[in-house]
Parts: structure tokens; C-alpha cells; sequence
């Protein structure tokens, strides 16, 4: 026996060796597979142990310890408390008998640990809390040998870490509840504990050249950072986000932060330690900074804030370790949180003040002359800064704030160091800031407000620097000598300062600006519109891509400053215009930039990133309904009527059919047609004639396709693209015609004329998506009642017509498309699931659309409406449920449409298969849990239709009423021979209700009622479960909640009984979170709701 049990031990050993050392993937599958049966064994506990005995390598340890970590995780069938307790007891045991394991053990060791007491925390054995001794578990480790001293040390570490975590198998609730208790009986004794043992090590002369001296000093500052970095007041904010920066500290540890020694502790510390060490303190006096302001009072905020500037000071005073990128990274942070969390009214009442500020101004200043060093850090100084200059005009204290002076200083040294890098960067082959757009503008975003303090300056500089480049480029340009390397140097300077132009326009507060300050801006945007002329003029030769993006980001915040009804056109900014350009009024920058739209349509209309961002500023110059002063003064420029009357290929060349581009690069042409078929429908009217005027180039590409398609041999890629870009095109169109009487024009061009050639299209080419998603969505567009568009005469049989041959597209393509059989993966959504989506996008659109009567379909036996639900049931059971909240675009649109067909539907739903009610309504049961709300207030919608449905059948049924139809009787049989189906919906409803953050409460409550109606003898067992789980004392609360939630309500699902019951459960759900709460949160605010 001993010998098998042995001979079990060393096979286990050698799964584990080649778990994590072999190379060859099929034997470590192997291994993984009999490893994944060793944990679900029943013996695997007791192995566990005997591994941990006498495993004789570390991989065996590990294996022992993750496998009992998962043996106390599980939620079903748990452990007994006896087990746990022995298990927590044999682990501090064996770490204080083997100091010396491999790191990853004690790890994995230190991590059970956390997991057990985590979990077990509110179990009791004798009114003992049996799990929450944690610091007299580890005391005896810190009165040991180094090496125990930082298994202690790391066992609160993690356990804190552990604690603050939720973790999806256990409900948000109980987490919560956990954490609060442990936030309340421990962690303040942990933080204290932490800043002890720092305190005496830091009174030490420590040998940090000794490793494990070392080890304990970075295991403490990480215990320090765990015990500020908690969240206290369950906000669960994300990790990666640095703007929710206030650190909610209990009432409760007041004393810490009121006795300037925690504060002094870590500025004494990082100028103790190693740079190794530094950013760990750094990223404590971050979060120490950081502390909510309604800790202290005025006087002690006073008081703190002068410790926390003298510490900062003292740091920039001796900035020694700041050259290490982790130290300077966290140091801005620090300065960050400076303005983040305190007012400038009270940063320049601090002594040190004006010193401060300028060590600063003198550090950001260098940094960012230094624009190589450590980029992603700059955003904090720029953020600080920002905050600063932002406050200017607010701040009321007496004493001199300084901005004044160092502001420009900032400005200056942003700007010029981002002109100095242009050569530094094409010189060395270095990566260009410039392709990192989302960093620019973020980084301009911030200069746009500090800029805008001293504008004056900003602007003398901003001039100087652009005549002087501007110039140097004209000189190069005119040189028959000149190298190609300067003038790309110069071009890119030039790039950098209309990217900043633009921003500082865009800084343009309205209460704040000046006539002056406007003048200012006049003179700016003189000098980008010539520089364009200039460019402009070259672009037959040659042209900088970088310069016309700038230019682009500069007509945008330009536009969004001085363009439309809202600005003063009196503004000293179109008295300069006026001036130097003769652009005297609003008419004629229109012009300007309806000029400069057509000349990049018409020469970069092969770059992708500018012919995009054109075409969006042309859309932005178009939008508002009913027309602006500004659009109808846009309409009126002849070079608007000439893009009207000649968008053609000819004209612009994006509009071609080129055969080396993607499908999929004609998107942009969507967005050009939406901005033209705004314009033409300023003037449009009535006027035939102009409309089919403006679509003679898309009638003639419609005539070509069919010519095409009427061949048996036809150029397929040149049918495909022409086709391709006609549909973009018209889906453009089809979205900017808002009105009935444009849009009927657009629907009598293309009905019944040219239908027939997108439905061949489908048949053809089902299998490309390139080509069906942009047909797909043409018909989800013109179905789609936007303002209600489709309103057909009472005479016409369009709408019907309408939805057969929409009914005939998604038969067609879900007929085709489910022959395509299993399809990869990684390829799903591309080749099926995005032309699903739109499927069911379209009919939602047409089902809701409320300008067809569904019920003639059967009376005049057209099976338009069966073909078109059948294909939507087939095509739905080819999608595993997974893949249904994987896809948001897919959820949301199944979800959506599932409403409509439970709401106006529901005899089809009743009529079909058992299997399929029950792929139905699995469907919304995981839905009800989903992260978009969209999707779980759909699912709420269509279980209050099924549910308020089946309650009325079964009412008729015991009302002995005439027999009703069979597909009835069918589907309440369904769902009494599935009760549990509906029993789980309400478990879950009750539970996100009471347990869980439910942001759409009222969506929750319509079904909750008729579930509760429908199931009365599990609701009891129901509540009587949740009743029993709660503490003896809380019992009673809890009950009584439940009998309050059903007062005064009847047995029915009328609109005033269920807005009762509404009611109701907002009381409830209050009433229940307040009785759950664990304690009160120190004296200033209270625990949010364990949600």
C-alpha cells in the first residue's frame, strides 16, 4: 500500500517536471490533462499534503499548493471549517519550518493562506472568528530570523491584497462585506504594524548590500502601498486610470496622518534607500498625498499640506535618484497630485511657496527639454500645470500665486523642445512622436489651457517661432540647392506649431477671452492660412502628409471656436482676417475652407488618414438640423454647388474604382455622402428634378453593375468594387435624408428599379463579407425609421413591398451563409457573425418600424414574414450562447430584436420547437447577467413579455374560456415541464436585486412581479433561504422586508399593481441593504450599499 501510494507521488512528481520544463507541446498537454484529473480526484487532499511532505522537487510543492488553493476556492461542495482551520494551521507551520523554499512556493503557500482567510472570514467556531487572528498569526515570523520576517511581512502583504480584490466566483456582495469588516478590525493595526517595522529599520544602520535586508525593506514598502492603495470605501475604481484620485482614509486613522512623522517617515526613507527601493516609497507618498480632503480641517489640511511641499521640496532640492525612469515617473505623479487634490488658493498660503513653485517650473522646464526621457511622464507635469493655470482666474488669496512668471516658462520650453526634436528625430531614425495621435493630443489638449495663460506671450512667441520657420522654409523652396532633409526638417517644425496654433485657439474660453486675446488668435490664423496657400500651391509636385493632418486638427478647433451661430462676428479676429487676407466675413472662411476640403479630396484622395479627417471636417461644417445661419451660407458657395452637381471619380479620386485598394478602404465614402446629402437637402424641397440631377453618377454605376451582372462573363472584382462604393455612397445618402419627402424621393429611385441587383448581389457573393456587410447595411438603413421618414400613403402597398424584399434579402443571405458550415475561430465574426448582425439590426428596424401591418401576411397567405422569422431561428441556433455576449454589436442587436418579437410577436415565439423556447429563454437568463446594461434591459423587456404572456394564457386557462390554440396550450406545457427555466430568471432577478449593483432597477422590477405571480411556492422557498443566510439578529429585518415588498399587492399584472410593486422594491431593495450593512464608516460618510 505505502509502496502505490509512493509509486502515485513519484508519477505526480514527474507530470509536474514536465508541466514546466518540457519544450514539447504535446507531452505538457498531456501532462496539464492528467494533472486537471489529479485535482478534481476525491483523494486529492490528502496527496496534497503527502506532496508538501515529501515531494522532492519545488514544482511538486507548487502543484500541492495550487491545487488546495482551488480544493478552499470552490464554491460548490466547500471544504468543512475543521478542514480549513487545519489546512491554515499546517501551511504557517510549514512555512515557519522551511524559510528557505523556492520563492515561487512560499508564493503560492502565502497565497493559499490569503484564500482561506479571505473566504472564511465571517466563520465562527465557538463565537470565535476562527480566521481573523492574521497578526498573532504572524508575529511569531516577525520575531525570527530575517528570512521569517519577510514571510511575515509578505502573508499581510498579500493577504491585504487578497482581501481588497473581488473575484468573479463569489458573489460582489460578500466581497464587500469581507472587505469593510477587514478594513474595520485590521488594517489600521496592519498599517501601523507596517510603519513600525519600517521606522525600526530605517533606525538601523541597514546593510542593503545584504539581499534579504533588502528583500524585508521592499516587502514592507509593499505592504505600506497595499494598506493605502485599499478600497476603502468600495468604489472599485479601474487600476489603469489615474483621474479618480482621492484616497477615501477612515475617520478612524486620523492619528496617522495628523502626527507629521508617517508623512516624514517616506521622504526620510527616500533619501535613505537605493534608487531600487525609491519608487515603492514614491508611490506611497502618492497615495499619502492623496488623502480626502474632509480628513483634516482647514488649520490641519494647512499644516499637512506644508509637510507634503517641504518634502516635495526637499526631493528637487537633491535630485539624485530622479534620473532612474521609475523614480521621475512616480515623482510626477507626486507633483500631479499636488493640484489634484489641494486648491491654489491653499498651495500659496504654504511658506515655501514661491521656492517651490520655482523648483517646479525648473524641473517640468527640463524635462521637458529632455522630450527622449520617459514620455508617458510628461502627461503629469502637463496635467499639473494645467490644473494650475486653469485655477488662475478663481483663486482669491492675497499672496502672489507666481504663474505669471513661470507659465510662459512651461509654454515655452513645451513648444521649443518639441521644434528642436524634429531634426534630433530624423537625424538618428528615431520613432516620431508625431504618429502617436492620441498622445499629441492629449499632450495639446493640456497646452490649450496653458497656453491660454499670459496668452500674450504664447502668441509673441508662437509668432516669432513660425515667421522664423516659415521663412527658412520659403528660402529653402526657392533654392535650387537646397537639401531634401531640410526641407522635411522645416516641414516639420511647421507641423509641430499649427498642431499648437490649433490648440491654443481651441483653449479659447468665451467669459474669459478678450478682444485682445481674439486679435491675437486673428494674427495666428493669418499665418496658417498663408502657410497653406503656400502648401497648398506645391501639392502638384509634392506634399507632407504630417503638415495637411496638422492642418486638418488646426480647421477643426478653429471651426469649433469661431465658425457657427454662437460666435459674435464682430469678433477682432475677422477684422484681421479682413485685413491681410481680405476674408471679411464668415462666408468667405467658409469658402476658405470648403476650398481646402476640395483640394485635399482632390490630391490625397489616396491617403487614407487625410482624406478621412477631411471628409469628417466636411460632416462636422454640415451637421444641425434644421439647417444653421452657417450651413445655408456653406450651400450657397459655388464650391459647394460644384461638389454637388460633380462628385464623380473625375473630380475626386477616392470616389474611383481602384483596383490595388481594399474594399474596405471605401468606407470614408459613406461619410462623404452623408455630408452632401445634408447639403442637398438645405434646398432640395420638393425639386425632383434637382434630386435626380444630383444622382445622375449613382444611377449611371447602378446602370453598369447591371449591365455587368447581366453577362455571364463579367470582371467580378470590378463589379464587386463598383458596387461596393455605389452602396457606401447611398447608405450615406440614406442617413442624412432625415425628412419624408427626401427620403420617399431616395426610396422611389431605388424601388423597385434597382432592388433586384442587391439581392442578386447577396446571391452571388454571400460568402465575401467585404461585399455583403455593405449591402447588408444599405437595407438595415433604408428599413430604418429614423424621424419617421417611412410614412407610405394610405393607398400605397409600399411598406408591405418593402419588407418582402427585405424578408427575401435575409433568407437569401441566412439561407447561404449556414451552407458555409464550421468556420474558424479566429475568423467567425469577419466571414458570418458581422453579416448576422446586421441581419437581425434589419429586422428590428423593420419589425418596429410601424409602417406595415404584420397580420395580412398570413390572411393573404404570403409567407414573407414566416421565410424571414425561420431564417432568424435557424441562423440564431448556428450561434453557440457564448458567442451571443462575446460580440457586443451581435448582443446588442439579437437582444434588441428579441424584445420586438416577445413584445409583438409572442404566437410565433409560443409556436416554436421545445429545444428552441429553451435556446430562447437560456438567452436571456445569461443575458440578465451581462456587463451592458443595454443588453440586460433588453433581456428584462423580453422575459416581462414571455412572463406577462404566460400569466394571462394560464389565467384563461383556469377561466375555463373557448379552447385556446394549440401553439398556446403548447408552450405553457413547455414551460411546466421546465420550471426551472423561469424558477432560475427569478433567482437571479432577486439576486442582482438585492445583492448586486443594479443600475436599471425599474427594468429588473417589471418581470420580477409576474415571475414571483407564476412561481409563489419558490418565491417562499426563495425567501426564506435568503432570510436564513442572514445573521441570527438581521433574520427578523429580513423578513419583514419581504412582507413589506408584497403589501398591497394582487394577484394580477395590471399597470397600477406593477408600478406598486415598483415602488415597493426600490423601499425593499433600500430597506435590505441597510439592514445588511456590516458598520458604519467613520464619522464623515457611511459604506455605500453592498451592492
Amino acid at each position: 500500500m505505502v509502496n502505490h501510494v509512493l509509486q502515485g507521488l513519484a508519477q505526480l512528481e514527474i507530470l509536474c517536471k514536465q508541466l514546466y520544463e518540457t519544450t514539447d507541446t504535446a507531452v505538457r498537454h498531456q501532462a496539464e490533462k492528467a494533472l486537471v484529473e489529479f485535482t478534481n480526484s476525491p483523494d486529492c487532499l490528502s496527496k496534497c499534503q503527502l506532496l508538501l511532505e515529501r515531494g522532492s522537487s519545488s514544482y511538486s510543492q507548487l502543484l500541492a499548493a495550487t491545487c488546495l488553493s482551488k480544493l478552499v476556492s470552490r464554491t460548490s461542495n466547500p471544504l468543512p471549517l475543521e478542514q480549513r482551520i487545519d489546512i491554515r494551521n499546517y501551511v504557517l507551520n510549514y512555512l515557519a519550518t522551511r524559510p528557505k523554499l523556492a520563492a515561487f512556493v512560499t508564493q503560492a503557500l502565502i497565497q493559499l493562506y490569503a484564500r482561506i482567510t479571505k473566504l472564511g472570514w465571517f466563520d465562527c467556531q465557538k463565537d470565535d472568528y476562527v480566521f481573523r487572528n492574521v497578526i498573532a498569526d504572524v508575529t511569531r515570523f516577525l520575531q525570527d530570523s530575517v528570512e521569517h520576517c519577510i514571510i511575515g511581512v509578505t502573508i499581510l502583504s498579500q493577504l491585504t491584497n487578497e482581501i481588497n480584490q473581488a473575484d468573479t466566483t463569489h458573489p460582489l456582495t460578500k466581497h464587500r462585506k469581507i472587505a469593510s469588516s477587514f478594513r474595520d478590525s485590521s488594517l489600521f493595526d496592519i498599517f501601523t504594524l507596517s510603519c513600525n517595522l519600517l521606522k525600526q529599520a530605517s533606525g538601523k544602520n541597514l546593510n542593503l548590500n545584504d539581499e534579504s535586508q533588502h528583500g524585508l525593506l521592499m516587502q514592507l514598502l509593499k505592504l505600506s502601498y497595499n494598506c493605502l492603495n485599499y478600497d476603502f470605501i468600495g468604489t472599485s475604481t479601474d487600476e489603469s486610470s489615474d483621474d479618480l484620485c482621492t484616497v477615501q482614509i477612515p475617520t478612524s486613522w486620523r492619528s496617522a496622518f495628523l502626527d507629521s512623522s508617517t508623512l516624514q517617515l517616506f521622504f526620510n526613507l527616500y533619501h535613505s534607500i537605493p534608487p531600487s527601493l525609491s519608487p515603492l516609497v514614491l508611490s506611497c507618498l502618492v497615495q499619502i498625498a492623496s488623502v480626502r480632503r474632509s480628513l483634516f480641517n482647514n488649520a490641519e489640511r494647512a499644516k499637512f499640506l506644508s509637510h507634503l511641499v517641504d518634502g516635495v521640496k526637499r526631493i528637487l532640492a537633491n535630485p539624485q535618484c530622479l534620473p532612474d525612469p521609475n523614480n521621475y515617473h512616480e515623482f510626477c505623479r507626486l507633483l500631479a497630485r499636488l493640484k489634484s487634490n489641494y486648491q491654489l488658493g491653499e498651495l500659496v498660503k504654504v511658506e515655501n511657496y514661491p521656492e517651490v513653485i520655482r523648483l517646479i517650473a525648473n524641473f517640468t522646464v527640463t524635462s521637458l527639454q529632455h522630450w527622449e526621457f520617459a514620455p508617458n511622464s510628461v502627461h503629469y507635469l502637463l496635467s499639473l500645470w494645467q490644473r494650475l493655470a486653469a485655477s488662475v482666474p478663481y483663486v482669491k488669496a492675497t499672496e502672489p500665486h507666481l504663474l505669471e512668471t513661470y507659465t510662459p516658462e512651461v509654454t515655452k520650453a513645451y513648444i521649443t523642445s518639441r521644434l528642436e526634436s524634429v531634426h534630433v528625430i530624423l537625424r538618428d531614425g528615431l520613432e516620431d512622436p508625431l504618429d502617436d495621435a492620441g498622445l499629441v493630443q492629449q499632450q495639446l489638449d493640456q497646452l490649450s489651457t496653458i497656453g491660454r495663460c499670459e496668452y500674450e506671450k504664447t502668441c509673441a512667441l508662437l509668432v516669432q517661432l513660425f515667421d522664423q520657420a516659415a521663412q527658412t522654409y520659403q528660402e529653402l523652396l526657392q533654392s535650387t540647392n537646397s537639401s531634401a532633409v531640410d526641407i522635411t526638417v522645416q516641414e516639420g517644425r511647421l507641423t509641430w506649431l499649427v498642431y499648437i496654433i490649433g490648440a491654443v485657439i481651441g483653449g479659447r474660453v468665451s467669459f474669459a477671452s478678450t478682444d485682445e486675446q481674439d486679435a491675437m488668435d486673428g494674427e495666428l490664423v493669418c499665418r496658417v492660412l498663408q502657410l497653406m496657400n503656400l502648401t497648398d500651391s506645391r501639392l502638384a509636385q509634392a506634399g507632407n502628409e504630417r503638415l495637411e493632418l496638422a492642418m486638418l486638427s488646426f480647421f477643426e478647433q478653429f471651426r469649433k471656436i469661431y465658425i457657427g451661430d454662437q460666435v459674435q462676428k464682430s469678433s477682432k479676429l475677422y477684422r484681421r482676417l479682413s485685413e491681410v487676407l481680405g476674408l471679411n466675413d464668415e462666408t468667405m472662411v467658409l469658402s476658405v475652407f470648403i476650398g481646402k476640403i476640395i483640394t485635399n479630396l482632390k490630391y490625397w484622395g489616396q491617403c487614407e488618414p487625410i482624406t478621412s479627417k477631411t471628409l469628417q471636417l466636411l460632416n462636422d461644417l454640415s451637421l444641425g438640423y434644421p439647417a444653421p445661419v452657417s450651413v445655408r451660407k456653406l450651400v450657397k458657395l459655388s464650391a459647394v454647388q460644384f461638389m454637388l452637381n460633380n462628385h464623380t471619380s473625375e473630380h475626386f479620386s477616392f470616389l474611383g474604382v481602384n483596383n490595388q485598394s481594399n474594399l474596405s478602404d471605401m468606407r470614408c465614402r459613406t461619410t462623404f455622402y452623408t455630408a452632401l446629402g445634408r447639403l442637398l437637402m438645405v434646398d432640395l424641397g420638393e425639386d425632383e428634378d434637382q434630386f435626380e440631377q444630383f444622382m445622375l453618377p449613382l444611377t449611371a454605376a447602378f446602370e453598369a453593375v447591371a449591365q455587368m451582372l447581366s453577362t455571364n462573363t463579367f470582371n467580378e472584382q470590378e463589379a464587386k468594387r463598383t458596387l461596393v462604393g455605389l452602396v457606401r455612397d447611398l447608405r450615406g445618402i440614406a442617413f442624412a435624408f432625415n425628412a419624408k419627402t427626401s427620403f420617399m424621393m431616395l426610396f422611389d429611385w431605388i424601388y423597385p428599379a434597382y432592388m433586384p441587383i442587391l439581392q442578386r448581389a447577396i446571391e452571388l457573393w454571400y460568402h465575401d463579407p467585404a461585399c455583403t456587410t455593405p449591402v447588408l447595411k444599405l437595407m438595415a438603413e433604408l428599413v430604418h425609421n429614423r424621424s419617421q421618414r417611412l410614412q407610405f400613403d394610405v393607398s400605397s402597398p409600399n411598406g408591405i413591398l418593402l419588407f418582402r424584399e427585405t424578408s427575401k434579402m435575409i433568407t437569401t443571405y441566412g439561407n447561404r451563409i449556414l451552407t458555409l458550415g464550421e468556420v474558424p475561430k479566429d475568423q467567425v465574426y469577419g466571414v458570418k457573425l458581422k453579416g448576422v448582425s446586421v441581419c437581425f439590426a434589419m429586422l428590428k428596424a423593420v419589425l418596429s418600424g410601424n409602417y406595415v401591418n404584420f397580420g395580412v401576411f398570413r390572411l393573404y397567405g404570403d409567407d414573407a414574414l414566416d421565410n424571414a422569422l425561420q431564417t432568424f431561428i435557424k441562423l440564431l441556433l448556428s450561434i453557440p450562447h457564448s458567442d451571443l455576449l462575446d460580440y457586443p454589436k451581435l448582443s446588442q442587436s439579437f437582444y434588441s430584436l428579441l424584445e420586438v418579437l416577445t413584445q409583438d410577436h409572442m404566437n410565433f415565439i409560443a409556436s416554436l420547437e421545445p429545444h428552441v423556447v429553451m435556446y430562447i429563454l437560456s438567452s436571456i437568463s445569461e443575458g440578465l447577467t451581462a456587463l451592458d446594461t443595454m443588453v440586460c434591459t433588453g433581456c428584462c423587456s423580453s422575459l416581462d413579455h414571455i412572463v406577462t404572456y404566460l400569466f394571462k394564457q394560464l389565467s384563461r386557462s383556469t377561466k375555463k374560456r373557448p379552447t385556446p390554440m394549440a401553439t398556446d396550450d403548447r408552450f405553457l406545457h413547455i414551460m411546466q415541464q421546465h420550471p426551472e427555466m423561469i424558477q432560475q430568471m427569478l433567482s437571479t432577478v432577486l439576486n442582482i436585486i438585492i445583492f448586486e449593483d443594479c443600475r436599471n432597477q425599474w427594468s429588473m422590477s417589471r418581470p420580477l412581479l409576474g415571475l414571483i405571480l407564476l412561481n409563489e411556492k419558490y418565491f417562499a422557498d426563495l425567501r426564506n433561504s435568503i432570510v436564513n443566510s442572514q445573521p441570527p439578529e438581521k433574520q427578523q429585518a429580513m423578513h419583514l422586508c419581504f412582507e413589506n415588498l408584497m403589501e398591497g399587492i394582487e394577484r394580477n399584472l395590471l399597470t397600477k399593481n406593477r408600478d406598486r410593486f415598483t415602488q415597493n422594491l426600490s423601499v425593499f431593495r433600500r430597506e435590505v441593504n441597510d439592514s445588511m450593512k456590516n458598520s458604519t464608516y467613520g464619522d464623515e460618510q457611511t459604506e455605500p450599499g453592498l451592492m
